[in-house]
């Protein structure tokens, strides 16, 4: 028996080149293709469809994503997926597993970790790669420093040169609220300023 797997991800180079890599393990099966979130749930809604496991990436252009594809076929009790992508951002790893993803995988990983994660998440056994689970960890163990959902959303307005006043605008919050995260992001990243904000926030990989 081998597992199969449906393939989504935006770059049809990509699907080709992850295809190949896990039909070459000889125990997988891409069965199907989407090239989106939406495209995901078609092939999920056809009676019959054969799916183990769902193999998705995060960020997929102007369709679905990830995350809301992945809170759909859970809440529909769809097939596991595993988020495979190029993200490692601690903000990324929390909102997919949030969202119920079985496991979390960098594309940087080798074929057979690739190939015995998809195993591992068709059964429903929780797939971390090792920086992800550094990540949560970390989270766990000073929870008193993790950012909070709201911050996040501010720290990467930050990252765009957005003001105050922008900020605020599109989080639908006052200036003097925005000023007060700031205040927070400062203390729990050690920093002083918008730039230090930024660049200390990528550095630990939370944005």
């Amino acid at each position: 028996m081998t597992t199969q797997v449906l393939l989504v991800d935006d770059h049809p180079v990509v699907r080709a080149g992850l295809r190949a890599v896990l039909e070459s393990l000889g125990d997988i099966t891409v069965c199907a293709e989407a090239q989106d979130g939406l495209g995901a749930l078609d092939v999920l809604a056809r009676p019959g469809h054969g799916v183990d496991v769902v193999v998705m990436d995060l960020q997929m252009g102007q369709g679905m994503g990830g995350l809301e594809a992945t809170r759909r076929i859970v809440a529909a009790g769809g097939p596991p997926v595993l988020i495979l992508t190029t993200y490692d951002a601690q903000a990324d790893v929390v909102a997919a597993l949030e969202a119920g993803a079985t496991g979390y995988l960098l594309k940087d990983a080798q074929p057979a970790t690739i190939g015995q994660a998809v195993h591992d998440a068709a059964a429903g056994r929780p797939v971390l790669s090792p920086s992800v689970t550094a990540h949560l960890v970390s989270r766990v163990r000073a929870p008193g420093t993790t950012l909070s959902p709201r911050e996040i959303d501010i720290l990467r307005g930050l990252a765009t040169g957005a003001s105050n006043r922008a900020l605020a605008k599109s989080l639908f919050i006052s200036e003097a609220t925005v000023k007060t995260h700031l205040v927070h992001i400062y203390d729990k990243l050690g920093v002083d300023n918008r730039t230090a904000a930024v660049s200390r926030a990528r550095e630990e990989h939370v944005i």
